[in-house]
């Protein structure tokens, strides 16, 4: 059965300079996102994402349309909404002169924590978000990523059901990146609902149930990552591995006609129609060279991303 905590409906958001041409950045927008849902909202830079978030934390208000979190009307329950949420933006908001244990501290007691709560949370999210060795440094000495990880983090000191994360994991290293994530992902176990922007493609397929693609303020896919994954061509990528005394040829390849070929010393990524082209490479493949590896995989969000955004421009 349906359990929607979030529901927006035509939602629009127009800025208007005197002078000027409106700019229609939220132009009708609807979406639902289920209870303990990791929801990704996926856009270019420009398309909207971030006016989204913005309207749905009660920092901005709608032109028209509605917008509701948990049965609360974000314009005219603006109170009640912001009692169940939280929030990253885009911006980091971090005490630069206080140590990232009274971070936490401060922003529990801003919350209405008392101090065992507050001690307890900072040990759960240190432990979550990997920050034992880091708690008594001052935030100005921290790094970009750090920084980022540790404004996540404070997202869930707080007991609050939806989280909304715009482009949580910026500016990350490769290992503050994959913390986080993990760390979101438990969190979203849980029971919390999690709504992240992001125009990570690989995070959002690794993280998400359901998604919608945002370009120029319309919504143009929706729904699971393969539910939009299958919204574009159907694509297959082989990857053969052959043996570093013998190798294929661009020119064998081609004789398929396949729509992209990618070499990386003795492996070939060679881009296809569907599984049975696959197979038949494989099987010809096997008779001129030794293979030492081959692996068939559907496109990714990414793939489905780029073509349903070359499509919408190309009109």
């Amino acid at each position: 059965m349906s359990n929607p905590v979030i529901e927006v409906n035509n939602l629009i958001k127009v800025y208007e300079k005197r002078g000027q041409q409106p700019v229609h950045a939220v132009n009708g927008i609807s979406f639902q996102v289920e209870k303990g849902q990791i929801f990704g909202l996926l856009g270019p830079n420009g398309a909207g994402k971030t006016t989204t978030i913005k309207i749905l934390t009660t920092l901005l208000q709608p032109t028209s349309g509605s917008a509701q979190i948990c049965g609360f009307d974000v314009v005219s329950h603006g109170t009640e909404v912001r009692k169940v949420i939280c929030a990253v933006v885009q911006e980091n908001a971090i005490e630069l002169y206080l140590s990232v244990r009274n971070n936490f501290r401060t922003f529990g007691r801003f919350h209405g924590l008392s101090n065992k709560a507050i001690d307890s949370g900072i040990g759960h999210i240190s432990e979550l978000f990997d920050l034992h060795e880091c708690l008594n440094e001052r935030g100005m000495d921290l790094s970009g990523g750090m920084k980022r990880r540790v404004q996540v983090a404070k997202m869930f000191l707080i007991d609050k059901p939806i989280v909304f994360l715009d482009e949580a994991t910026t500016g990350m290293d490769a290992f503050n990146k994959r913390t986080t994530i993990e760390a979101i992902q438990e969190e979203s176990h849980k029971g919390r609902t999690i709504v992240l922007t992001t125009h990570i493609l690989d995070e959002a397929e690794t993280l998400c149930n359901s998604v919608a693609i945002v370009h120029h303020g319309n919504i143009i896919a929706r729904g699971s990552v393969d539910d939009v994954k299958s919204m574009s061509l159907h694509l297959y990528y082989l990857t053969i591995t052959c043996n570093a005394s013998a190798n294929l040829t661009k020119e064998w390849i081609s004789q398929w006609n396949p729509i992209t070929i990618q070499q990386r010393q003795s492996q070939w990524i060679i881009g296809l129609r569907n599984e049975l082209e696959a197979l038949e490479i494989l099987a010809a493949a096997k008779n001129v060279v030794r293979i030492e590896q081959f692996e068939v995989n559907s496109a990714s969000l990414e793939d489905a991303f780029l073509e349903l955004i070359d499509k919408k421009e190309s009109k």
